[in-house]
């Protein structure tokens, strides 16, 4: 039976308690948590409450940062403890960073022993493998057997954030790795460092937190070690916080491919004056940019009175120079992001693009040429279009989509040379460049071979 908030509306209603109790047993903490935002704070607040005590935290965890201080702020300090005592380190770190500053002090009242370790997370570079690592893993000793192995992991395993894979260390050094199937497929009285694996992949602390999503997507890691420059072991990343960096990552080259200044908020929480002010600034960007245009147009306004008809295609020719550039900036900006495409791959990039812009200029140089000719002149019955002017287009549209490709697959990978991000590189930036392009070329070919523009 589908579970509707109709239903829990009803048990609120009737106070039926227990069979919400029994209701959220069975429920998803993923689910249980999409269903919460739907109802008013105060029922919100009391559904939480009913929620089975091992599936707590985990519920919360997955709450967007308004509800999750809706609920700390109705939380009695008893409450908070216990759901802060039930939280692994990295989740209580994110909880933090989403929280104004009184309810990250109540938070942090409410941490106990993990305070330390919270505060060591927050002193690392926001983008860095330390702000997204956790505390929380199994270490074992090299000397160990596997049996001793097995009975640490049964004694702070559950405390632990992974059990797949535990970490050797030798004088706090990371020594070797040594998965589950590893300790549960040995004989109990073989020693853990002849067992583990000591060629151990690891990324330091402030190694960027994209490359180490990477890590984990070149991989296939379910948990990575962090280390300092001293080797020692530091904490752990795990694949839920690298799908989260690789989602975040997402979404922010996405926004500023569209000319938009990233938010972590959801839309419909987003309040309009935020809205507007992470689209303003941009949108006033490309209008004074876009003012070259105007600038061109009027400077070759009297070819446009000698031979009006040219206008009529100054949007087709931007329009596509800018399509062709926006293609090539988006696919290399996956590559760079993907690790498919590096710095020093830009002339190899170059060199492509350009055999692909030519295949594409000139099928659209024919393509334009035949519908000017066909279309314009021949069905349309407009004299004023002639061959020289469809020679022209087609000239046009061709040198325009070299330009614009060579333009869009270089300037991403400069970009990230200049340690920008490449996505501010993508659409709106590119295409207000290339319509400037494509207006200069446009009438460059036109003067010299219209003649009644060679000859003026």
């Amino acid at each position: 039976m589908e579970l509707t908030t109709e239903v829990f509306e009803r048990l609120l209603k009737e106070k039926q308690y227990k069979a919400i109790k029994s209701i959220f047993d069975t429920m998803n903490p993923v689910d249980t948590a999409a269903l919460l935002p739907q109802f008013q704070e105060r029922e919100m607040v009391l559904l939480f409450r009913l929620i089975p005590k091992e599936n707590a935290a985990m519920v919360f965890t997955y709450l967007d940062a308004d509800e999750e201080q809706i609920l700390i702020e109705a939380f009695t300090d008893n409450e908070l403890k216990t759901i802060m005592d039930d939280m692994f380190i990295d989740d209580t770190v994110d909880v933090i960073e989403e929280m104004p500053a009184n309810v990250v002090e109540r938070i942090l009242a409410a941490s106990g022993e993990k305070r330390k370790a919270i505060n060591e997370i927050l002193n690392y570079p926001e983008d860095s493998a330390g702000s997204i690592m956790t505390l929380e893993y199994v270490a074992l000793s090299p000397d160990m057997t596997i049996g001793e192995a097995i009975q640490r992991i049964k004694a702070r395993g559950i405390h632990r954030e992974t059990v797949n894979t535990c970490y050797v260390v030798e004088r706090h050094k990371l020594v070797g790795i040594i998965t589950a199937k590893d300790l549960l497929t040995e004989d109990d009285d073989c020693l853990v460092k002849d067992v583990m694996e000591d060629n151990v992949i690891t990324v330091n602390t402030h190694t960027d937190k994209e490359e180490v999503a990477q890590m984990f997507n070149k991989y296939d890691f379910l948990a990575l070690p962090v280390v300092d420059n001293e080797n020692m072991l530091v904490g752990i990343v795990t694949v839920d916080d690298a799908i989260d960096v690789i989602q975040e990552e997402a979404e922010e080259d996405f926004q500023k491919m569209a000319a938009i200044t990233p938010s972590d908020r959801p839309y419909l929480k987003t309040p309009v004056w935020r809205i507007w002010a992470s689209r303003i600034p941009w949108l006033l960007l490309l209008m004074i940019s876009a003012t070259f245009t105007g600038i061109i147009i009027s400077k070759f306004e009297n070819a446009l009175a000698a031979v009006p008809i040219l206008t009529a295609f100054i949007p087709m020719l931007m329009d596509t120079g800018g399509n062709s550039g926006a293609q090539a900036s988006v696919t290399v900006i996956r590559g760079l992001s993907l690790g498919e495409v590096t710095v020093k791959d830009i002339f190899k990039v170059m060199w492509k693009e350009f055999r692909v812009s030519i295949m594409c200029g000139a099928t659209l140089a024919v393509a334009s040429f035949l519908k000017v000719i066909v279309v314009d002149r021949i069905l349309m019955h407009n004299t004023d279009v002639s061959m020289l002017i469809a020679l022209t287009v087609g000239t046009t549209l061709c040198v325009t989509i070299i330009c614009a490709k060579f333009i869009g697959c270089s300037l991403p990978i400069l970009a990230k040379k200049l340690k920008f991000d490449p996505a501010v590189m993508a659409s709106p930036f590119i295409t207000t460049i290339v319509d400037a392009l494509s207006l200069l070329l446009y009438f460059s070919i036109a003067m010299a071979i219209v003649p009644q523009l060679s000859a003026g």
